[in-house]
């Protein structure tokens, strides 16, 4: 598996190509295109698709590059560690083009909320006094779980994204592994891929921060946000928010009536 990041034209945007199906044609990483998945972020158009792309789409998000294809030969991006780390330090290494173009910034100005059908998740989208990103997150699965609750507020620059939150892993309960590998997901799996809570704590790992799974969580939510296409002024609130209520707070954004579109320089 492979994936490659190209340089792309201004307002050209984010967009993924399956290479291995030289048919088809690149899928724009937007709200429009993202079709339902547990547990990811995917996307599908003109009869292909690509699976997981948030921790590629936080990487770019993170270091604010607006234009990019990005080639993949398979039906999903590479998982490599469960972090943005990796495709950040390819980014890094490869150079970063500022364009002459200026950015599109959304302006959040009306509050909005999304919750979760069982309503022990929800994310809420309001005003922030200053012109940035800010993320709170608060993670709490209850008493029995190996899971400690943890709690982070981030107020985004690509500076902190790189040293706060490219780091930061997917993390999942070894009883909901087992179930996904029933169900043919996940098959190649090892501890050393991501972080695979047991009973006692992390299994064949090693945390990189005590509140490791709340990082990733907010890595998750900037993957997520990027969908809508441009930089966000705002204050997200989320408890236990996942793919999918990230996905419709996104929805929410967009078509608040009030919400305003402003524009400055390319970072």
């Amino acid at each position: 598996m492979t994936l490659r990041f190209l340089p792309a034209d201004e307002n050209t945007g984010l967009r993924f190509q399956r290479v291995d199906l030289p048919d088809t044609p690149p899928i724009p990483a937007t709200l429009e295109y993202v079709v339902p998945r547990q547990r990811r972020t995917a996307i599908a158009h003109g009869g292909a698709s690509v699976e997981l792309i948030e921790h590629v789409m936080a990487a770019l998000a993170g270091l604010q590059i607006d234009n990019c294809l990005i080639e993949v030969n398979a039906p999903e991006a590479p998982g490599a560690d469960g972090s943005s780390l990796g495709f950040v330090q390819v980014l890094l290494d490869a150079g970063i083009v500022e364009q002459s173009d200026s950015r599109n910034v959304l302006v959040i100005r009306d509050a909005c909320t999304a919750r979760g059908d069982d309503e022990r998740s929800e994310i809420s989208a309001g005003p922030v006094f200053r012109r940035t990103l800010v993320i709170s997150y608060e993670l709490d699965y209850g008493p029995r779980s190996p899971i400690k609750p943890q709690l982070l507020t981030f107020e985004f620059s690509p500076e902190a994204f790189v040293t706060s939150l490219a780091f930061a892993r997917t993390f999942i309960l070894e009883t909901e592994i087992t179930a996904l590998k029933a169900q043919g997901y996940g098959s190649r799996v090892t501890p050393a891929d991501l972080l695979i809570f047991g009973s006692a704590g992390v299994i064949g790992n090693q945390v990189r921060a005590t509140d490791e799974c709340v990082r990733h969580k907010i890595l998750d939510c900037i993957g997520d946000f990027a969908l809508l296409g441009c930089d966000i002024h705002g204050h997200f609130r989320a408890y236990r928010s996942g793919h999918n209520l990230n996905h419709s707070i996104c929805r929410m954004v967009a078509e608040a009536q009030h919400a305003t579109h402003l524009l400055r320089q390319p970072a």
